[in-house]
């Protein structure tokens, strides 16, 4: 290997694809539901890994806490820098970096870390929650939201559709959804040093809410969502595009509670774990 060359992390390239912020405009109202059940107060120091543009650090940062935000997209910082600045929230700044390697955070240095849908989706599970560990305090706690493998609803069924049409991983990958199965959430915790009975869940339930019809939130998916983006490249160098579109307007339609098909209103399921450190 040249000297010059750079290692490029997929997830960066997969996450700085599309635009998430367009997808997170959909979470807005969910993230501060759930941030309201955390238990933050003023003053608070919190991590929020794996943060896109800032769904539940912004929310938290609202509450007085002081959060740091830490997502490895660099748009997606620079989004979530500039929204904390329009709301004028000193409290929150967004900076780029590794869940698996927060090599520039001190140990113990946050009451809360929170990573919604985030640091799922690093490549190095174990190294996640060894640093998640090692950077709250004694007595802190981890709050993690993960989407459930086999899932009948919305994501879990994005990606599992999605798969079908893009080549198999290469070897070795582990799938972020097993971030969503209690059993290798254990398994990753208590290799960081977490007693088992430290860890505990609950199925929870996030909604995605948008003014628009469930067709139209497909092709937001499709334009802006990297897995989905992905999933379409793959398809049309198939001639299976229109298929997969066809799948998931299905989903979504079939998903979608609103009532109205100007509106979309779907409910997702996910594992929330909480961690006592």
């Amino acid at each position: 290997m040249s000297t010059n060359t750079v290692l490029v992390n997929p997830n960066k390239v997969l996450w700085e694809k599309g635009d998430f912020t367009k997808i997170a405009e959909s979470m807005r109202n969910s993230g501060t539901d759930l941030v309201n059940q955390l238990g933050i107060t003023k003053g608070m120091k919190v991590l929020d890994l794996g943060c896109g543009d800032g769904t539940t650090a912004i929310p938290e940062a609202r509450l007085g806490a002081d959060v740091l935000g830490v997502d490895i997209a660099s748009n997606l910082v620079a989004a979530g820098n500039k929204r904390a600045k329009e709301e004028g929230l000193l409290n929150c700044t967004f900076q780029e970096g590794n869940a698996a390697n927060l090599y520039e955070l001190s140990a113990k240095g946050f009451d809360l870390v929170v990573s919604i849908f985030g640091a799922m989706f690093s490549s190095n599970p174990f190294d996640v929650a060894k640093e998640m560990v090692r950077v709250t305090r004694p007595g802190g706690r981890i709050v993690m939201g993960n989407w459930i493998p086999g899932d009948p609803t919305l994501v879990a069924q994005i990606l599992k559709i999605s798969s079908a049409y893009t080549p198999p991983p290469p070897e070795g990958f582990v799938s972020p959804m097993l971030w969503g199965v209690e059993s290798h959430v254990v398994d990753r915790f208590t290799a960081a040093g977490i007693a088992k009975e430290n860890i505990s869940f609950i199925k929870d339930s996030f909604v995605f809410q948008i003014a628009c019809s469930p067709a139209e939130f497909v092709n937001i998916f499709r334009t802006y969502y990297g897995p989905t983006m992905n999933a379409f490249d793959a398809a049309e160098k198939n001639g299976k595009a229109t298929e997969l579109q066809h799948e998931l307007e299905e989903l979504f339609k079939r998903e979608n509670k609103s009532g109205s098909n100007d509106v979309t209103f779907i409910p997702a399921n996910f594992l929330r774990v909480t961690v006592v450190c």
